[in-house]
């Protein structure tokens, strides 16, 4: 219990030493406050980044500097020497450290939004990752029966969002689940477990349009140039009267594979667009970090063939600014040294 409480004053701090445009006072106890922001161009093609990690990686001492040396925050860095135009931001119902809770996310919506960066809100409806191997119901609605469960996703969205609007933070965006190729909060929302999914997604998405009647929810899977997970998906949804506004794939291309990677994943793009007449965001995608100038030419490819389709929303990096190895092995970011690389590049 104190590490969680010490997460969160931790990225509370976080707000107030590094971005000045912010109040020094708690964004929970100031809940009328609005920041000076910088007018935001909404519809465009999004060029993304999700940042998820970068208040505990401050906390952590790690510090980003942009491509002259001079030392930078990092979402103002993203804009200014990567031409990202987009933040990405994962949302824990109880996370055991407090990063990616509720006040944690606000900290960094706060910043984004002052520099006129869009936003995207990223519901896991898990104390931890969401992923295709791992869709844990939080601990705390462990017994919940499909009603209750229901009321708490709509009770979470509705507490995230609305503490984002009495700051005049508007979400372009907002995922319903990440990654969620079986379901999600299992084994309540597990695929096999018949309309469960659907409900649950519904509960998400009636929770954000009573907020934002604008924003465009997102369901989300992994492997993006694999059709078969979608069309599965998908099709249960629709069976079951699931609502969704837009598509969202990962894509984690190898060095020898991206280009088939990114050819079957636009034919994807087409595919869906066809059958379910919803545009798709790639949320996710990422190369290694030692791959900076494949990757630039990788996301590049994929933008000028996704735009082509006219049915490509925009393109996610995730965790660019991580270093190499960082949390457990992550090597998909895209700076070094704190500093950018090209991969990034492709968004200019």
């Amino acid at each position: 219990m104190i590490r969680k409480y010490l997460g969160i004053i931790v990225s509370l701090l976080t707000l107030s030493c590094v971005q000045a445009s912010c109040t020094q006072e708690s964004p929970i106890t100031n809940p009328r406050q609005t920041d000076n922001t910088i007018e935001i161009e909404r519809g465009t093609f999004a060029k993304g980044a999700d940042v998820s990690w970068l208040t505990q990686m401050e906390s952590e001492g790690l510090t980003f500097n942009n491509k002259k040396g001079v030392a930078t925050e990092c979402m103002k860095l993203l804009k200014e020497d990567c031409g990202v135009n987009s933040i990405r931001l994962r949302v824990w119902v109880n996370p055991a450290e407090g990063w990616n809770n509720i006040s944690d996310v606000l900290v960094k919506a706060r910043r984004a939004n002052a520099l006129g960066l869009r936003l995207m809100i990223d519901f896991h409806f898990s104390d931890t990752w969401a992923d295709p191997g791992h869709q844990d119901i939080p601990a705390a609605w462990a017994n919940y029966s499909l009603s209750e469960a229901k009321t708490a996703v709509a009770v979470h969205v509705k507490e995230m969002l609305s503490l984002l609007k009495q700051y005049s933070i508007e979400p372009e965006w907002v995922q319903i689940g990440n990654e969620t190729r079986w379901g999600m909060m299992w084994p309540l929302g597990n695929l096999d477990n018949g309309s469960n999914f659907a409900e649950l997604v519904n509960a998400g998405y009636d929770a954000v349009k009573a907020i934002f009647s604008d924003a465009k929810v997102i369901v989300h899977l992994d492997s993006g140039d694999n059709l078969w997970y979608y069309t599965n998906i998908f099709d249960n949804l629709k069976a079951n009267g699931g609502k969704f506004d837009m598509i969202g794939m990962s894509l984690y291309p190898g060095e020898d594979s991206w280009s088939s990677m990114v050819d079957a994943c636009v034919s994807n793009i087409n595919s869906l667009y066809q059958k379910y007449n919803v545009p798709v965001m790639v949320c996710e995608i990422g190369m290694d970090y030692n791959l900076a100038e494949t990757c630039k030419q990788c996301i590049s490819t994929l933008m000028s063939k996704g735009k082509a389709t006219d049915h490509l929303a925009g393109i996610f990096y995730w965790e660019p600014q991580a270093p190499a190895g960082y949390n457990g092995g992550y090597n998909k970011g895209c700076f070094e040294n704190g500093t950018p690389t090209v991969a990034l590049d492709a968004y200019k």
